[in-house]
């Protein structure tokens, strides 16, 4: 199995560094090329903004676009963002999960906060770090909500994708990628 993790802004070596220790290859994405060899890819948290402009820069949107329909995709903090379907504010961009998303609903940068959630389907005491997080308004058909804060949706899957409003990269906590590489192992069994 090789996991991409896209690599054009954000906590690509945090991802790389903990799918590498759970004996995952990785390749970090910042081609066409790159996307032909993998069997899932993660956005990771950054600015979701200078993401979408160095994805177009890297002309990769068109692709990914492409590939969100039959590519399992993990997308946390802005790669949720850029995984929604809608954005409270603004246009939506890989359109992959059915879902309405707002930018930065938690608040500024100084109101980062880190605590521990119940994630169904992975386990009761996960930690969690929002960073100027956003959150799901509405989910779509399809979609699985998996964790709240606050009544706030932070974290969805459906039978392709995961997203979370979090870094789960930033902690020492696993338990988020070997469920995608669950998901996948799954999605390949499938395809067989």
């Amino acid at each position: 199995m090789v996991i991409g993790i896209l690599g054009v802004q954000g906590a690509v070596r945090e991802h790389q560094e903990m799918l590498q220790a759970l004996d995952v290859d990785t390749v970090i994405v910042k081609s066409a090329t790159d996307l032909e060899t993998i069997d899932g890819l993660v956005l990771p948290g950054g600015e979701s903004t200078t993401m979408r402009r160095l994805i177009d820069r890297y002309d990769l949107f068109d692709l990914l676009c492409e590939k969100v329909g039959t590519l399992p995709m993990f997308g946390t903090c802005a790669g949720m963002i850029l995984l929604a379907t809608e954005l409270s504010q603004g246009t939506a961009h890989l359109k992959g999960i059915p879902m309405t998303v707002r930018r930065n609903a938690f608040g500024r940068q100084v109101d980062s906060f880190e605590t521990r959630l119940p994630i169904e389907r992975i386990g009761s005491d996960i930690e969690a770090v929002f960073i100027r997080a956003p959150y799901v308004e509405r989910i779509g058909e399809g979609v699985r909500v998996l964790a709240t804060v606050s009544d706030a949706v932070v974290a969805v899957e459906t039978d392709l994708h995961l997203a979370c409003s979090f870094h789960p990269e930033l902690t020492t906590d696993t338990r988020l990628h070997r469920y995608f590489i669950q998901k996948i192992k799954q999605r390949q069994t499938i395809s067989v």
